[in-house]
């Protein structure tokens, strides 16, 4: 016998009663049917309290995570940015002037002050000569003559050419970090330009964070040694004592305990350009606070549910027993019903207990651009308040873009209202060029505009032709390698329609690839692509009443032409 007819067997047997017509017979029918949908229905709620408790629990955790993660991420690269502007100052000032010039202190003296008043955080700067002596100083110390040729530092600044150190004490018996650029003269000889950089900015960059009291920030080398004081965990250069967390350059968290014995959340970041991890500690029990506040209400909800579920099964079940001891027929046909009624309601309540909600982290952009708003209207003497002006609202646009986009993309089934105002094509190509700009400059791609100025304005929607643009961009910066170019251009086509172009130097496409490139889901990027980019560009294109075209060549570079109607197409008024 198989499995499948012993289940039916034993099924069967659950619900067989007498076949005689007496109260026993119904009060088994009775007994039977209510422990049947009590069952039925009592399961899946089961089921779906443990789904919704591991649900629960692991969205809970994702929801305070994630904006750690992503303050870390922002505090990291706001550390990333001090250093960089830092070493490029001393960098430059190696550049541009001579060890000669460097090595009179008058002169040492006023471009220090000059440094200094730009760039806080400057304690000294001097010249070390080829033997390792400091050659010229200016500062508040007396180190003129101090020998460092056996010191890590100018040792690593030898053989890297720039070196960013640790915090240490040194001569100056106070935590801070040097920053060294080495230099060779047309003869032959070896220079270092040094400047001290005091780490108050790294503890201001840590409390900027706005942590909560039982949480924790701090920096660290890569040997575990904390370059910034702990609340926690000891004072700057003492040794952490949390195991140091695996390499990688993206936010990662991991959980631990540490030596309070606590488990905490270590949500972390390594530098790429420095001997730096930044960390973000925060206790686990704080994770679950809400969690153990609802539990309680989810039991008495259970409980709930159970009880309604056993009374509605009791008075069902004495119904349909009723009238199935007037026929049995009835009886038949009733339990038929029953079981088709039992299955609709347990469908019922499993898709009444699914819930989708989605946190939307631009309300917290919104907020904070609209904060620096109000900020910068309340500062009477606020510097370039216009060009902020126009940054803070720049920002405003570009959330409202995304958005759009958002709702574009979640939303195919409702009708998304379509923004028509007269704009100017190159001011939003210029706009959309700033968002990679960091890219460009990290990457060293060159970006170079051709913008037709006597273009007439036309009659579109500004945010998806920013998103059209965007994609493009990103598009052809994923295509070309460091130290490509990118051309971006606008011509009028024709008195009706104006055309932008952008076009890269990159690996470009196939015949195969060009003939799908417009498909959903069609991606060359394996690993990261949604093959919804071209797609949705696509349609937005043609919504809009424009067209769109590529040519690319395998090796030669692709470029991709959008052409836009001057006036408002019938399409573009109907919605997404």
């Amino acid at each position: 016998m198989s499995r499948l007819e012993r289940f039916r067997s034993l099924f069967r047997t659950a619900l067989d009663v007498p076949e005689e017509i007496a109260p026993e017979r119904y009060q088994a029918l009775r007994r039977k049917i209510t422990l049947l949908l009590t069952t039925a229905a009592v399961v899946p709620l089961l089921i779906l309290s443990v789904i919704n408790y591991h649900q629960y629990r692991a969205t809970l955790t994702r929801e305070i995570v994630t904006p750690v993660r992503g303050l870390v991420n922002k505090t990291r690269h706001s550390f990333e940015l001090f250093l960089a502007e830092r070493a490029s100052t001393v960098s430059l000032i190696s550049q541009v002037y001579t060890p000669a010039e460097l090595a009179d202190e008058r002169n040492l003296n006023r471009i220090f002050r000059a440094v200094k008043g730009e760039f806080p955080g400057f304690i000294d700067l001097g010249l070390i000569n080829e033997n390792g002596v400091h050659a010229s100083y200016v500062g508040p110390y007396n180190l003129k003559g101090k020998d460092y040729s056996s010191a890590d530092w100018y040792q690593q600044t030898r053989v890297k050419g720039v070196y960013v150190s640790d915090v240490f004490m040194g001569f100056r018996r106070f935590p801070h970090i040097v920053i060294a650029v080495q230099r060779m003269t047309d003869d032959g000889h070896s220079w270092v330009l040094r400047a001290t950089i005091d780490t108050g900015q790294f503890d201001r960059l840590i409390a900027s964070m706005g942590l909560e009291p039982e949480s924790d920030a701090f920096l660290v080398n890569t040997a575990g040694v904390l370059q910034t004081a702990s609340r926690f965990y000891g004072a700057v250069l003492d040794q952490l004592p949390l195991p140091m967390p695996p390499m990688t350059y993206e936010t990662a968290t991991l959980e631990t305990t540490d030596p309070a014995g606590r488990d905490v959340f270590i949500t972390y970041t390594y530098f790429q350009h420095a001997d730096f991890v930044l960390m973000a500690v925060k206790p686990r029990a704080d994770i679950f606070k809400p969690w153990t506040t609802l539990r309680s209400d989810l039991i008495l909800l259970f409980v709930t549910s159970v009880a309604l579920i056993l009374s509605v099964a009791f008075g069902l079940t004495d119904l349909l027993v009723r009238r199935m001891r007037a026929s049995d027929e009835r009886r038949i046909a009733a339990f038929v019903q029953m079981e088709h009624t039992q299955k609709l309601s347990s469908i019922g309540r499993l898709a009444a207990g699914v819930a989708h909600e989605i946190n939307n982290p631009l309300a917290i952009i919104n907020e904070k651009a609209g904060l620096a708003s109000d900020l910068m209207e309340l500062a009477k003497d606020f510097p370039e308040r216009d060009r902020f002006r126009a940054l803070v609202d720049a920002i405003l646009r570009s959330v409202e873009r995304c958005r759009s986009i958002t709702h574009r993309l979640l939303g195919f089934s409702r009708r998304m209202d379509v923004n028509i105002e007269q704009l100017d094509v190159n001011d939003v190509l210029k706009e959309t060029m700033s968002f990679p700009e960091q890219e460009a400059l990290h990457r060293s791609i060159t970006t170079s505009v051709s913008l037709d100025q006597a273009m007439p304005r036309i009659a579109s929607d500004r945010g998806q032709l920013q998103q059209v643009f965007l994609n493009i961009l990103n598009n052809a910066f994923a295509a070309v390698p460091d130290g490509g170019s990118v051309t971006l251009a606008t011509w009028l086509r024709d008195p009706d329609t104006v055309g932008v172009s952008i076009k890269d130097n990159g690996k470009g496409m196939s015949d195969e690839v060009l003939r799908h490139i417009f498909e959903p889901f069609f991606t060359t990027k394996k690993t990261s692509g949604t093959g919804l980019g071209m797609f949705i560009t696509y349609g937005i294109i043609r919504r809009l009443g424009g067209d769109i075209a590529v040519q690319s060549k395998e090796g030669a570079g692709t470029t991709v032409s959008v052409f836009l109607p001057v006036k408002a197409a019938p399409t573009a008024t109907l919605g997404s």
